[in-house]
């Protein structure tokens, strides 16, 4: 009876199928796996990402192929991830930042100037950020650079090839034309 226990008790447990602790032990491998994958990517998430507010209107279809054409580089400054649509930006810290969809400029006397065959108006030049908007594009591109870091010239040299397919819709004139238009045009009654 002693012999037929044994055998009952070896029986038993070679029909038990080793199955489910080679599932355990898969389950906890890969759920171990994917814990330290999120860990990675938030991680590496985390420390890249820019946070920049969105312009109103980042959600415009068109503001898509500008951002992506954006060079990988401004003179030295490697392109960084940023947190909303329609946006990115250059160096840690962000120097150069730019932002697709804010409002259109209206005719201004403010500077502007042209660079690549896109107009920039200078919207603020404080010590420590210059605005730039485009001129006559829609949706609007605003540049904002860190003078002490990087020049506005080099900024918009190296993003104006991105932004030029927008469609021109006007440009800047300078102010001698502006007044040889005023003449040009008669007076009302």
């Amino acid at each position: 009876m002693r012999f037929r226990s044994r055998l009952h008790g070896d029986s038993a447990r070679s029909n038990r199928s080793p199955r489910p602790i080679a599932r355990h032990r898969i389950a906890q491998r890969a759920a171990a796996g994917i814990a330290v994958l999120t860990a990675v990517v938030t991680l590496s998430g985390c420390t890249d990402v820019l946070v920049v507010d969105p312009a109103e209107n980042a959600a415009d279809p068109d503001c898509a192929l500008p951002i992506l054409l954006m060079p990988d580089e401004i003179g030295d400054l490697p392109q960084r991830t940023t947190s909303s649509q329609g946006t990115t930006g250059w160096g840690e810290p962000a120097s150069v930042i730019v932002r697709c969809g804010v409002p259109e400029p209206a005719p201004t006397t403010d500077p502007c100037i042209t660079v690549d065959d896109v107009d920039w108006v200078q919207v603020r030049a404080e010590e420590d950020t210059w605005q730039f908007v485009t001129y006559g594009r829609s949706p609007a591109i605003e540049v904002l650079v860190t003078p002490s870091v990087v020049s506005g010239a080099t900024a918009l040299a190296s993003v104006s090839s991105a932004v030029k397919d927008i469609e021109q819709t006007a440009a800047c004139v300078a102010a001698e034309d502006a007044e040889q238009v005023e003449e040009d045009v008669p007076a009302q009654p």
